[in-house]
């Protein structure tokens, strides 16, 4: 069996999201997914990933991700990295489809019957229709779309929205109140009155639902040390779960002291990329917490190896995920294989909203968990409406 195309998939309505499907001699299709800088990766995968993967064989996996890796420049979060991710995301999904079995029984099984899950307290329109967001409203605004909107419950009734998950059986929630105070002082300064309107919601949170929840508190990086060393001392009456992103991972040593000047276990991070910078903040002991980032670490392969690697420092991992749903299904399989997957992230918005326009099956979360999916591959595929849409665009490499 050998490689006879390469395809990416773009959505104008969806301008962070680029699907590839690798097309084989045999007739066999895999699907893989990335996010953010679409069109970037896009190009990188024509131009130089796809030229090189036509005629070869594309169960040999760990070789194609090996050869699409050729120097370090390619291990951080750029496009190369974001477009080999979705290449390698669609070789594990094209290997159960020919294997006929669940991409999670070849990782190697189930170790997990079920995973918990928590929610990202995003909206419909988070992330989805524009390359970039303005801290300002980060898609808030405009008529709700439907009954999760969490991101404005967050801001303005966060002890309903609690309760809300609750009633689901959902018990972990992320937010980011702080984001918007960060922007005036480039995040090297908040004000008293900044920082109380930031804990609102967690005020709200406990007096609606007291310990019941646990709160991930995302802090996007936004913040410079020693106004994030403010926020965690804030915040630890509050009991969060984890500090994600408190400041920029360009500093590992940075990182380590705020680590080891709060209780609260740091969570990092979608921007690390691959294992080797994983490696340095695990060493440091910076982080409590991994967590990458299938499309923007290097795909399910790179993952794996992130994920035994954190085991040996008695880390967990909690993939990132707040992008499209073939991401989330790889997500999925993954935590299900891995033995220190602690957490799966989801946006209930994203699942029970547009994700249904998009592909033919979703995962099954029930009562705070999601469950193994059903069949070969990643378990799902794009609508065959999607190809029908007037703003689809379709990029192909074929064998000459």
């Amino acid at each position: 069996m050998k490689i006879t195309r390469v395809e990416t998939i773009r959505l104008d309505e969806f301008t962070n999201l680029l699907w590839v499907r690798v097309h084989t001699d045999a007739g066999m299709i895999g699907l893989g997914e990335t996010f953010f800088g679409a069109r970037a990766a896009e190009a990188y995968i024509h131009e130089t990933a796809a030229p090189s993967l036509i005629g070869r064989d594309p169960l040999q996996i760990e070789r194609i991700a090996r050869d699409l890796t050729p120097y370090i420049g390619f291990a951080g979060t750029g496009a190369e990295t974001r477009g080999r991710s979705a290449i390698d995301i669609a070789l594990w999904d094209l290997w159960g489809r020919v294997a006929e079995q669940p991409v999670y029984q070849l990782l190697g099984g189930l170790t997990h019957d079920k995973m918990r899950i928590y929610n990202t307290c995003a909206g419909y329109r988070y992330v989805r229709s524009r390359p970039n967001w303005s801290l300002d409203d980060w898609g808030t605004g405009g008529s709700a779309e439907g009954p999760y909107e969490d991101l404005e419950a967050f801001l303005h009734d966060a002890g309903a929205l609690a309760e809300s998950l609750l009633e689901e059986g959902i018990t972990g929630m992320k937010i980011w109140p702080f984001d918007f105070a960060a922007k005036a002082s480039g995040g090297y300064y908040i004000s008293n009155a900044d920082l109380d309107t930031a804990l609102e919601p967690f005020r709200k949170i406990r007096a609606a639902v007291g310990n019941k929840m646990d709160i991930m508190v995302e802090l996007h990086s936004l913040w410079r040390f020693p106004a994030a060393i403010k926020i965690a001392e804030a915040l630890e009456e509050f009991d969060p779960f984890w500090f994600e992103d408190p400041i920029r991972m360009d500093s590992i040593d940075a990182v380590a002291d705020f680590a080891n000047a709060t209780k609260v276990p740091v969570c990092a991070s979608e921007t690390l990329g691959a294992r080797w910078e994983h490696h340095k903040i695990l060493e440091a002991g910076a982080a409590g917490i991994i967590m990458p980032d299938l499309t923007w670490c290097g795909g399910i392969s790179e993952a794996k190896k992130i994920a035994s690697l954190a085991e040996t420092y008695h880390r967990p991992i909690a993939p990132h995920d707040c992008s499209g749903p073939v991401a989330l299904m790889a997500c999925i399989h993954l935590c299900l294989n891995v033995p220190n997957a602690l957490v799966q992230e989801t946006v209930r918005a994203f699942y029970t909203g547009w994700y249904k326009e998009l592909v033919t099956t979703l995962p099954k979360i029930e009562n705070g968990h999601v469950y193994p999916p059903e069949g070969p591959g990643l378990g799902t595929d794009l609508l065959p409406e999607v190809f029908e849409r007037p703003d689809i665009h379709v990029t192909a490499t074929d064998a000459d």
